[in-house]
């Protein structure tokens, strides 16, 4: 594994489609953007800012969200493309936090928070729950 540096980034995108609004998640009754749906990305953007840094042969790593404090701030409809980006602000040993900010198209915040990751051995990860 590299060393992860603060600093480091990624942006996730997504288009608004119907799978992802809270009527379809669960999460409420209207046709927006759901929470978990934005939930997902910034969690996504998180992973693959530091994916580049692990190894993946012959040990193979992988991170897991581990907390994730976040407000969602506006309501983006069908079709709306949404960002994320997720940025490291901090790393102990394999403990790494990110800032998270959300925008829509026209560059409005929609959301933001903060996001912790651990770094896993996959293959120790998922024989502890076998």
């Amino acid at each position: 594994m590299r060393e992860i540096i603060a600093g480091t980034s990624h942006t996730a995108s997504l288009t608004v489609a119907e799978a992802h609004t809270a009527v379809a998640l669960g999460s409420g009754d209207l046709p927006v953007l759901g929470t978990p749906a934005l939930a997902a990305l910034m969690e996504n953007a998180a992973m693959k800012a530091i994916a580049p840094f692990l190894d993946r042969t012959p040990e193979a790593m992988s991170s897991v969200g581990i907390a994730l404090n976040i407000s969602h701030e506006r309501a983006s409809s069908i079709g709306e493309q949404i960002r994320a980006t997720a940025t490291v602000t901090a790393v102990d040993g394999r403990r790494v936090d990110f800032d998270i900010q959300a925008s829509d198209s026209s560059g409005r915040i929609i959301g933001r928070g903060t996001h912790t990751r651990f770094i896993v051995n996959t293959e120790k990860f998922m024989a502890k729950i076998r």
